[in-house]
């Protein structure tokens, strides 16, 4: 609830998305027939949204990698923004009219498409991805540079993510059981990462150098929020 009231009018100029992976309850492979499709049952996915300059987690939402959640969650991050930004995500199909419904033209929108090899049958049994072939900057709309058409940020955040939260390492028996115990992990964890956790190229905390706050958060500062 406190990133959600005071992560507002946040001044950005390049903002970077991405999606990470996780499951609850069970792979979805092996999800009863009759919770198929429910949030919670499965594959869970976190929506991530990132200042690429203060290192600022602006946005994040848990939920399904469908229309209805890519809308929702672009629509709480341009809520969150004080101008016009530079936007990038990944390929993922959804933004594609996600991002102009949320946006509108107030917005320099293009996506950053990876291709990845086939890869031998060895390499597909794997949890990491083939070995990326070639990056694909896409210009979707407004006038974005293409030479900040990145989502490298992002991408670290997320593998911040992997390495802080167990429940998000691949090959796991830390998993939840519970979406809801999921997001508030999740609410933690950037509650930390925002406030309390020195970046170390900017040697603050991301949420200093957004010039949300002044100092950075002790633990038991954030642990007084639950009072």
């Amino acid at each position: 609830m406190y990133q959600s009231e005071h992560i507002r009018n946040v001044k950005a100029s390049r903002v970077q998305v991405d999606e990470i992976w996780a499951f609850c309850q069970s792979k979805q492979k092996n999800v009863a027939p009759g919770n198929q499709g429910i949030l919670g049952h499965g594959d869970v996915w976190t929506y991530t949204a990132i200042d690429a300059d203060s290192k600022l987690m602006i946005s994040y939402m848990v939920g399904k990698r469908d229309a209805d959640y890519a809308l929702a969650f672009m629509t709480d991050v341009y809520s969150r923004l004080a101008n016009r930004v530079q936007l990038t995500t990944d390929g993922h199909g959804a933004y594609l009219n996600a991002v102009p419904d949320a946006f509108g033209t107030d917005v320099d929108f293009a996506m950053l498409v990876k291709h990845n090899g086939v890869g031998t049958p060895t390499e597909q049994q794997r949890y990491s991805p083939a070995k990326l072939i070639d990056a694909e900057k896409r210009p979707i709309t407004g006038n974005p540079d293409k030479r900040h058409i990145s989502t490298s940020y992002v991408e670290r955040s997320n593998l911040t993510m992997r390495m802080g939260m167990r429940r998000f390492t691949r090959l796991t028996n830390g998993f939840l059981k519970k979406v809801d115990n999921l997001e508030h992990a999740v609410s933690l964890h950037f509650m930390h990462y925002n406030y309390a956790r020195i970046h170390k190229t900017l040697r603050v905390t991301p949420a200093m150098e957004a010039g949300l706050t002044d100092h950075v958060w002790t633990l038991e500062e954030i642990a007084a929020l639950a009072q």
